[in-house]
């Protein structure tokens, strides 16, 4: 099954993006090649970029905070299991904490690094980082693997609460919904939201076999899902059949 996380607002957009390049990096330190070593710096750069947002610091910490608020109200509740539910609760303090002791915005420390800074201004450009443009870069390349994972770790290690952090929130956001089945009648969904509900993200769920591509929209009213088919002329074709697949709202 293929599934496709849609944000419906700005703030879980974000995390959306920095938890697929939290991924691509945790995927590409451990190679041994320098040009997966390449793209894990372009990647550091990106979350750099991403997480630039004077207030992304504090989003992240007042949804730290509230989670954790929501989850003490819970302690003495029979029906929760207390250990796990303390377990969530140290989590989260934990990423809070580490989070808040960062001083200044998201990989600051990084800016202060004038090699790692020539290469940022260079790495934009189509084939901005050639030898004859950065010889110190090139040469670096030509370390060890070894060497040159250990730079990328210490490199990436300034990006770590945020990255616990993205990754504790949107955890549990997705668990917050339950999965239903639904039928697109010829390629078309559409759903009212229950009102008096927020919900932040929405889950679906899809068989590849079917080869369909769902185009997804929505606001805080309605839904709206459309089914497309990626033709021989390499566009995407409404579907015109019936299909089923997976929904689940977080909230």
């Amino acid at each position: 099954m293929i599934l496709y996380d849609y944000p419906f607002n700005e703030r879980i957009r974000t995390y959306l993006r920095l938890e697929q390049l939290f991924r691509r990096m945790v995927e590409l330190v451990p190679r041994s090649h320098p040009l997966d070593h390449h793209y894990a710096i372009q990647t550091i750069f990106e979350i750099m970029d991403v997480a630039a947002r004077a207030d992304m610091k504090s989003d992240v910490l007042k949804d730290l905070d509230r989670h954790k608020q929501q989850l003490i109200g819970y302690r003495g509740n029979p029906m929760i299991a207390e250990q796990a539910l303390e377990e969530v609760i140290q989590k989260l303090d934990d990423c809070f904490t580490q989070l808040n002791e960062m001083t200044g915005k998201t990989g600051q420390a990084l800016t202060e690094n004038d090699w790692l800074m020539s290469i940022r201004s260079r790495i934009g450009i189509p084939g901005g980082t050639c030898e004859f443009d950065l010889p110190a870069y090139y040469h670096w390349q030509h370390h060890s693997a070894e060497e040159r994972r250990a730079d990328l770790h210490r490199w990436s290690m300034p990006l770590a609460p945020l990255a616990e952090s993205i990754v504790q929130l949107l955890k549990m956001l997705r668990e917050s919904g339950s999965p239903q089945k639904v039928v697109a009648p010829g390629g078309q969904f559409q759903l009212t939201l229950p009102q008096g509900r927020t919900f932040q993200l929405l889950r679906l769920r899809i068989d590849p076999a079917t080869g369909l591509i769902p185009e997804i929209s929505g606001n805080r009213l309605m839904l709206s899902v459309r089914l497309m088919r990626h033709g021989a002329d390499d566009r995407l074709h409404p579907a015109q059949e019936d299909a089923a697949f997976e929904l689940t709202l977080c909230a």
